[in-house]
């Protein structure tokens, strides 16, 4: 195929994703200060380049084909990378820019957005864009459209550079209220007697407590899972069940006392990291971002 269909001007996919975007090739028009004609002639430009109708047409109402809402959602993201990519560009002469970031959304709640007026005070001309994910071992799929990446893991991910944060330490917690007999209670008590709260992307976190304990697996009570680590806090605080979480997000918890810690800490063998693709490694806004990041301490204190 013909290269050249395969890549559109620039103009004619503006005219094609504004026009799709609010409905109306007048109001695109007005967006990109064109004539309503233009915009027309370009769209059906790009329809007779591609061989495919993009927008069904009854006057001046105009609609998307499912082939046309199909390369609206796609191109929509491309646009919006050029765009990034242009930003970050020119903000190499200013040394500001924008930083889209992924987080693992309760440490992203509970421990980064607390502290990011500190680096917004330090350096004002920077945007940082955090976008919550549910990240597994393979970031490739997330380095396609983010700039780094806060996650959890192993810290080995090939083109990726990482930089450690912290190691990972799981407690058990509960309600004081709904276990008062909390400060007597054996991992065995637990385990006979107590409904065990659990995150679906982390299955096995009880029974490696369990094997780490040396309690039987068949003694397992599993309640109900949650997707995020927030709400299975939100439900141990509400005394739904125990909970098995990682200690730096329940240090708000603990320390106001909503929250008891039972045991001692078990490592989990993973480790939170700031991670980026080896080509962003000089953008402005991630260099500053992840200076100020590992300049700050993370401890977990007592429990």
């Amino acid at each position: 195929m013909n290269p050249r269909r395969l890549t559109p001007s620039m103009s004619v996919l503006v005219a094609f994703e504004a026009a799709a975007r609010h409905g109306s090739f007048t109001k695109a028009a007005d967006e990109l200060l064109l004539t309503q004609s233009a915009v027309s002639r370009q769209v059906q430009s790009l329809e007779s380049l591609l061989g495919v109708e993009l927008f069904h047409r009854d006057g001046r109402r105009i609609d998307l084909t499912a082939a046309g809402a199909l390369y609206q959602h796609e191109l929509a993201a491309a646009l919006g990378r050029i765009r990034s990519a242009t930003l970050n560009t020119i903000a190499f002469s200013a040394q500001g820019g924008t930083l889209n970031l992924a987080v693992l959304p309760t440490f992203g709640s509970k421990w980064l957005l607390p502290r990011m007026n500190d680096f917004y005070t330090r350096h004002p001309d920077i945007v940082v864009h955090i976008h919550s994910r549910i990240m597994q071992a393979d970031l490739a799929s997330v380095a396609g459209e983010m700039n780094a990446i806060i996650c959890a893991g192993s810290g080995s991910w090939p083109g990726f550079i990482s930089h450690k944060l912290l190691t990972e330490q799981l407690i058990v917690v509960a309600s004081p209220s709904a276990l008062p007999e909390y400060r007597s209670i054996t991992p065995a008590d637990l385990a006979a007697s107590h409904s065990l709260l659990n995150v679906v992307s982390r299955p096995s976190a009880w029974s490696d407590w369990f094997e780490y304990n040396g309690l039987d697996h068949r003694l397992m009570r599993l309640g109900p899972s949650f997707e995020l680590t927030s709400h299975l806090i939100q439900a141990v605080t509400a005394g739904i069940g125990i909970g098995l979480v990682p200690r730096v997000l329940v240090q708000d918890e603990l320390k106001a006392g909503a929250l008891v810690a039972l045991f001692d800490p078990m490592e989990s063998g993973r480790s939170y990291y700031l991670a980026y693709a080896n080509r962003y490694q000089n953008l402005p806004s991630l260099v500053a971002f992840s200076e100020w990041l590992l300049s700050l301490s993370f401890p977990e204190g007592p429990i």
